[in-house]
């Protein structure tokens, strides 16, 4: 069997990897060494910058159809709500989604699963990778279904290893996981309640002890709770939610009725990030990269952006001919971003989970009213915003991301995440969604207050559209709210990241960056 990439688990990263390469025409082999898609899932957070990569694929809406969209988060403390970050108010204008959906990982592995079903591509479940060996064009891999009964050997170009935290790929690679687990237990628990939180949104509880996390889900009255053990509970086997619904109630008010529980379940969490995310013609994305505490709702997120990232790059060099060099900037990228989402979530965690009394003091007391008065400034609610949602990420630091000339520090640099707006794209046209608008699966040119060149002049072959924004009176509330001054250009990758930009169109630079960067070496010459 032969294959151009070998999917090696199929969760959110793994399905997400698959739907990004077979619409870019590159049909991978995604297998699974479980015997179906998970029932029961601890991940319930989709963020605004996932649910913009879901619109591409077609799915945002049906998600948030399923879903229970959460504009705001509530801060409480010793039972008193302290605080509230206004999601839908700070990203009005800054997502066609300002708000984090409260929908759990298995509805999300559905619509995925759906989705890449109807691109042809169905996942081979009860199969397991027990082998790799890689050479200089290909990987040899040993699959076997769980009973050992049967074994297939499979000749990859690339593999991805997307297969959780005890990933098969990272480890047959020697790829070292460094980290260690938090001695709290976790529990997570589905539960219809009533009580003093603020309903359709998201509920913190900081107490002297712990924290608790109420998310609300769909259906009339509906919250998964996430917590911390108690510490007297910790060393039980035989937990269930009554045990824990008293410091639940002892936080939330006495007024918390909880009338049923349909799910409880403990769990321990690390905090642990691959050393590398690439060996030789395998890479590691998702939990099979990274793994970290559930503050902030990051971790699928994180994973399905992985996914997002490198399929991508892995079409342009499998179907374009790409020099295999763009396929180094996947874990210059994304590495970074897990470190330093490790060391964030890793801080707060601590600062909400330490066991004594200063430390609960300062969650109780310090924190809880630093928050309330910063989420006051509208500064302060849109950077909030941009940290949750993920639409703050950027890659400024990667070879792919370069300026040439003029522009002001104010305007989106080389590496970030283009700004979401509503433009005119013609005189006298009626706006348009400019994310809808751009095609994904190609490099986008987007010119702005001067005229602008042919596709064909910068890119021949193809794989390149060019949009003209006029600075005129029907644009400029959109520009400047978004900090894109005139003139100017920007060079989009096919993620929607700016891989080029500058002030006056500069279109020998522009045909040099796509040149490296999108056309076979054959090509170049």
């Amino acid at each position: 069997m032969e294959t151009d990439v070998l999917i090696v688990g199929a969760g959110p990263t793994g399905l997400m990897l698959a739907c990004q390469l077979a619409r870019r025409g590159v049909r991978p082999l995604i297998i699974d060494r479980h015997a179906g898609p998970a029932q029961q899932t601890r991940a319930l957070g989709v963020q605004a910058r996932t649910l913009e990569i879901y619109q591409k694929l077609g799915i945002a809406q049906q998600a948030v159809a399923l879903g229970k969209p959460a504009t705001g988060a509530n801060l409480w403390a010793e039972g008193r709500r302290t605080g509230r970050v206004p999601l839908g108010d700070a990203g009005a204008s800054l997502s066609p989604f300002p708000y984090i959906l409260i929908l759990g990982q298995d509805d999300n592995e559905r619509l995925l699963g759906e989705q890449l079903a109807k691109m042809g591509v169905e996942v081979q479940w009860n199969t397991e990778l027990v082998a790799l060996k890689q050479g200089p064009h290909d990987a040899i891999a040993t699959l076997r279904s769980p009973d050992g009964s049967s074994k297939s050997l499979l000749t990859a170009r690339w593999v991805a290893g997307c297969d959780g935290a005890r990933s098969s790929v990272r480890t047959l690679n020697g790829i070292d996981f460094p980290g260690a687990p938090y001695e709290h237990v976790f529990y997570v628990a589905d539960v219809v309640a009533h009580g003093p939180m603020v309903a359709d949104e998201v509920n913190v509880y900081l107490w002297q002890d712990g924290f608790h996390l109420f998310f609300p889900m769909r259906g009339e009255h509906h919250w998964r709770i996430v917590g911390i053990l108690p510490p007297a509970l910790r060393d039980r086997d035989d937990i269930e939610f009554e045990d824990v619904a008293p410091s639940v109630r002892d936080e939330a008010g006495q007024a918390l009725a909880v009338e049923r529980c349909s799910w409880f379940s403990t769990y321990r969490i690390h905090h642990r990030h691959a050393a590398r995310f690439r060996a030789g013609r395998s890479f590691v994305l998702g939990d099979a990269a990274h793994v970290h505490s559930p503050v902030g709702a990051q971790g699928m997120n994180t994973g399905l952006q992985d996914a997002t990232n490198l399929a991508w790059k892995l079409a342009a060099v499998i179907r374009d001919g790409v020099d295999e060099a763009l396929l180094d900037t996947y874990e210059d990228e994304r590495l970074p971003i897990a470190r330093r989402l490790l060391a964030t979530t890793d801080q707060a965690f601590r600062v909400v989970v330490t066991d004594n009394r200063v430390a609960g003091l300062l969650r109780t007391e310090v924190i809880a009213r630093m928050a309330a008065f910063a989420m006051r400034r509208p500064r302060v609610q849109a950077l909030a915003f941009r940290t949750v949602s993920q639409i703050g990420i950027h890659y400024r630091e990667s070879e792919l991301s370069r300026s040439t000339n003029g522009l002001p520090n104010s305007a989106p640099r080389a590496g970030d995440r283009f700004p979401w707006l509503r433009v005119s794209l013609a005189a006298g046209a009626s706006a348009v969604d400019l994310f809808e608008k751009l095609d994904d699966t190609r490099w986008q040119l987007l010119v702005i207050g001067q005229p602008a060149p042919a596709a064909q002049e910068l890119a021949p072959d193809g794989g390149l559209e060019v949009h003209t924004i006029a600075d005129d009176e029907a644009n400029q509330a959109a520009l400047a709210r978004a900090r894109l001054p005139a003139p100017s250009f920007y060079l989009l990758r096919p993620d929607g990241y700016i891989g080029l930009c500058g002030a006056r169109l500069d279109a020998v630079a522009i045909a040099r960056y796509l040149a490296t960067w999108m056309h076979s070496p054959a090509m170049r010459g």
